[in-house]
């Protein structure tokens, strides 16, 4: 979820960014009563997102400027689509335009992107998931446009859940700390309401993550038949999330091993910007 406060912050500062001292183009060339009206032209297909962004870019350029947005985010369009118009103060909208794009693009990239996952395993019953591989000050615009394409979200930050990969659990080799031990012993601290999630790499690693109390295991680049081993040995027990160079080829072999969930950080960190543009009208 974009909060209001994070929108505007972020969306602010990415305008201050880009014009620290005011458009001197627009300014300079632009009489100042000039006014125009611009439509968000799709040169691809693909699946919106960054609807409410795309507004608070030129609103908070000039409250004069009007948007209208002619798609929900989630909405999947065409080549040649007008997603949205913009009319008002042309110093204003041209200001505010390439913030505005690049926001929309970037989150409309990674939208496309995750619904062409959940296409992928459509019928399965399985949950397509980001993860914390995103962009720094960016992560809930990012994991606002995973939903807007059908995905899912992992956890937000590290406050959120309890998550322990494979360094922890080398820390606590290297301790000579029983991993079983040390999990229920962690339980024990921590509020009933704390999910715990445990990575595995390997087989081998499952009897103690279960026995410790996971409530997901995360099992990491497991071949296919390793996969559907661990699914049959977790027996319910706990969540199955696989993860680990999952691509488009390979994401549906994988949901049909009985795997809950499958996270994907190339949802966020591998999404290409779609091509989108404004174009003002003529005439």
């Amino acid at each position: 979820m974009i909060t209001r406060a994070t929108l505007h912050r972020t969306v602010a500062a990415a305008l201050e960014e880009d014009a620290p001292w005011g458009d001197i183009t627009s300014q300079a060339l632009l009489p100042e009563d000039a006014r125009a009206t611009a439509d968000l032209i799709a040169r691809e297909p693909g699946v919106f997102s960054g609807g409410d962004v795309f507004a608070a870019a030129f609103a908070l350029t000039d409250p004069a400027i009007r948007v209208d947005l002619h798609l929900a985010d989630g909405d999947r369009f065409e080549s040649g689509d007008a997603l949205a118009s913009v009319s008002g103060p042309a110093r204003g909208i041209l200001t505010a335009e390439r913030v505005a794009l690049n926001f929309t693009q970037r989150m409309s990239g990674i939208a496309t992107l995750t619904a062409a996952y959940a296409d992928a395993v459509e019928g399965t019953g399985v949950r397509i998931a980001d993860t914390r591989k995103t962009t720094p000050g960016l992560r809930d615009f990012e994991r606002h446009a995973v939903l807007s394409g059908g995905g899912s979200n992992h956890r937000r930050t590290l406050s959120d859940a309890v998550m322990a990969k494979d360094n922890h659990l080398e820390v606590l080799r290297q301790g000579g700390q029983d991993l079983a031990t040390a999990l229920r012993e962690a339980l024990a601290r921590l509020p009933h309401t704390t999910h715990v999630v445990v990575e595995v790499d390997r087989l081998d690693q499952l009897t103690a993550v279960l026995d410790g109390g996971a409530d997901t295991v995360l099992l990491d680049n497991f071949s296919l038949e390793d996969l559907r081993t661990a699914v049959a040995l977790m027996a319910g027990r706990a969540t199955a999330e696989a993860s680990g160079g999952v691509t488009l080829e390979s994401v549906r072999a994988i949901a049909e091993t009985g795997v809950q969930v499958i996270s994907v950080g190339a949802l966020t960190h591998s999404a290409r910007a779609l091509d989108l543009g404004l174009d003002v009208r003529i005439g």
